[in-house]
């Protein structure tokens, strides 16, 4: 890789003594390694530079589909207004429907 700082080592150049050295010190798995990450980087920043862009930075908390939690609040409040009012019209009953059946 061209901005590479240490390129991969060329083994066909070098004598089985010192590719033995290497290998034994670590240093041509390293770089190895250290290529792969490098790839897998920029392979990383292209994909993500070529892919589509974010429109909204943050979405808001309710996705932008209402006008948010104080909305369904409010009816609530009235559904439980409008079901307290339709009891209050209803007769009064005792507590035991089955006084006059059972005694």
């Amino acid at each position: 890789m061209a901005g590479f700082r240490t390129e991969k080592t060329d083994l066909r150049r070098l004598s089985d003594q010192d590719k033995e050295g290497l290998y034994r010190s670590g240093a041509v798995g390293k770089q190895r390694q250290a290529l792969k990450r490098a790839r897998a980087w920029n392979g990383r920043q292209a994909y993500a530079a070529n892919g589509p862009k974010r429109t909204e930075i943050r979405t808001p908390g309710t996705g932008g589909q209402s006008a948010g939690i104080g909305i369904q609040q409010e009816r609530y409040r009235e559904i439980g207004q409008d079901k307290r009012t339709s009891e209050s019209f209803r007769p009064e009953m005792s507590d035991n429907i089955y006084a006059g059946i059972y005694s």
